[in-house]
């Protein structure tokens, strides 16, 4: 049976949601799209963001493909990444694309279970784990044809958190802004309920049943038995459901020196986030045993604003911090010599990312 949040601090109880938890985004980022243009102002460019990271496809800000950042993590930094190879799909047949690329896992040292993802896109969309060669199939069934994909090393533990480094150019020291804990929705069984009734009747995920009731309606009408968790998500994406609290308060030492460490591996990464599994938080705070399963660049966020008890003024300074050195970042490597690529590419990388993204198979 599953323990829940295992190897996490305690999921300390705090209130189901936030006010502005799940506001429509134009509402809730009209006071940071101002701020972005009085930093576009007094930096005197908009698209300094896209040079944050230069040697990342716009930064890192839309359109990054995440086999290439996490190609470029070097050295001692590659012990940490979880293994993973590149899928084109193509427009063959699902089966014999899937048998393919169950193929050239296995040639490549993995196998099943696995993670398949999307190279192109973010707030874990088309995030799914494959346990066999059918799901593995129904995978590359949904999957938009022309488009590649991911499979990666199942890192099937409780731990996951974002952690968010920040060093500016010239500085001999990296700083983690944001820690942010991210814990998997459960329900418990009471021998009486069916699935729907245990997630309807949830402080938490009744107000969020839409985002679990499709993904799990083959099983809505299953009673599970009195003390059985049932996860209600697998991608660690708020938008998809996971809890997520504010741990920056937990950074230690030895932390900051790794992660800083690990972003000296990548060739001029200087802003974002490193997205981590774990099976014991204590030994993350002590700088070891973890997972890189993704890294984010300019578009990355100091997530821990969606901890349920965060206020409104409080993501708001967070917000405006994050994206004041991203700014200065950008300046300075400005002033390095690097140059922003053109509107035209940019927009056209936005556009495909928006495009690929709506056609991904449902998140997990």
């Amino acid at each position: 049976m599953l323990t829940p949040h295992r190897g996490m601090p305690p999921l300390e109880p705090a209130p189901p949601l936030s006010r502005f938890e799940f506001w429509p985004a134009r509402w809730f980022y009209l006071p940071v799209w101002i701020w972005v243009g009085l930093l576009s102002l007094r930096y005197r460019g908009i698209r300094l963001p896209l040079i944050a990271n230069p040697l990342f496809p716009a930064g890192g800000l839309f359109g990054e493909v995440k086999s290439d950042i996490l190609d470029q993590l070097g050295g001692e930094a590659r012990r940490f990444v979880a293994r993973y190879v590149k899928i084109a799909r193509g427009d063959g047949p699902a089966a014999a694309v899937a048998a393919a690329a169950l193929a050239t896992a296995r040639a490549d040292g993995l196998d099943l279970p696995l993670v398949a993802k999307p190279e192109l896109g973010c707030r874990g969309a088309g995030v799914r784990p494959v346990r066999t060669d059918d799901e593995l199939t129904a995978y590359v069934a949904g999957f938009p044809a022309g488009e590649n994909f991911l499979l990666q090393t199942l890192v099937d533990e409780e731990g996951e958190a974002g952690v968010f480094y920040v060093r500016e150019p010239g500085k001999p020291e990296g700083e983690i802004i944001s820690l942010t804990l991210k814990y998997f929705p459960y329900v418990c069984g009471d021998g009486r309920s069916t699935l729907e009734e245990l997630i309807r009747a949830d402080p938490r995920a009744g107000r969020l049943a839409h985002l679990y009731l499709g993904r799990h309606a083959a099983r809505l009408h299953e009673v599970l038995p009195t003390g059985e968790p049932f996860r209600l998500a697998f991608a660690g994406s708020h938008s998809r459901g996971a809890i997520f609290r504010d741990g920056t308060h937990l950074v230690t030492p030895a932390m900051r020196a790794r992660f800083d460490a690990i972003a000296r591996e990548v060739p001029e990464f200087w802003f974002g986030r490193f997205d981590i599994r774990f099976a014991d938080f204590a030994r993350v705070q002590a700088g070891e045993d973890f997972t890189i399963v993704e890294v984010n660049g300019a578009g990355a966020e100091s997530t821990h604003i969606w901890d349920s008890r965060t206020r409104l003024i409080d993501a708001y300074r967070a917000l405006f911090h994050q994206f004041s050195l991203l700014w200065r970042i950008g300046a300075a490597n400005r002033a390095r010599g690097f140059r922003p690529e053109s509107w035209r590419v940019f927009l056209a990388r936005r556009r495909r990312e928006l495009d690929a993204t709506p056609a991904y198979p449902p998140t997990a």
